[in-house]
């Protein structure tokens, strides 16, 4: 069996946000950001919306930063109680669509998912299962798996490439680290 044999397919789409609530009367929402910088979800014209499993397509109208949040309007989308039907949604956008990464280095979270993290010394700590942002960096939460890692701890490890990160092979589905075991 190959390293890669369990990592999953790229995702369809990946979530770039959530819309949270109606903002004023005329059909604006709030939107809370997953992406960095967080007003970046505002340069996708087009949204997947994906609300209690049905998805469905919208043009971004206008958006723009509202105090310490973002707020948009959705073509189609002209009054409160519009907005109010798509509050809670989950914005998405088709992997594909997905900019190129401007270094060979860059990474998006989803890539990394999945990925047997493996130490310099050869010891496999077990697979990445998510990442976070903490404002001072990424973390990634690595989770050990019975027969395939020293053990089953749950391992936060921040994302620092060249000081933590030594190596992230997609091909093979390994990302090596320089990290303890013991931590």
């Amino acid at each position: 069996m190959s390293m890669n044999a369990e990592r999953k397919a790229p995702p369809e789409h990946v979530v770039l946000g959530k819309l949270t609530s109606p903002y004023g009367v005329k059909g604006w929402l709030k939107v809370y950001s997953y992406t960095s910088p967080m007003e970046g979800i505002l340069d996708y014209g087009e949204w997947v919306l994906r609300l209690r499993g049905v998805e469905s397509r919208y043009r971004l109208a206008q958006g723009r930063l509202q105090g310490k949040g973002l707020v948009a309007r959705l073509e189609g989308v002209d009054g409160r109680d519009q907005a109010e039907a798509l509050a809670g949604a989950e914005v998405l956008l088709p992997t594909p669509e997905l900019p190129e990464l401007p270094e060979d280095d860059d990474f998006y979270w989803y890539q990394l998912e999945g990925l047997t993290v493996v130490t310099t010394e050869g010891i496999a700590l077990g697979r990445v299962e998510y990442l976070f942002e903490t404002g001072a960096n990424d973390v990634m939460v690595i989770k050990g798996r019975d027969g395939e890692s020293v053990d089953t701890r749950e391992r936060l490890l921040p994302f620092l490439p060249d000081k933590v990160v030594k190596e992230v092979d997609l091909e093979v589905g390994r990302m090596i680290v320089d990290w303890d075991p013991a931590f």
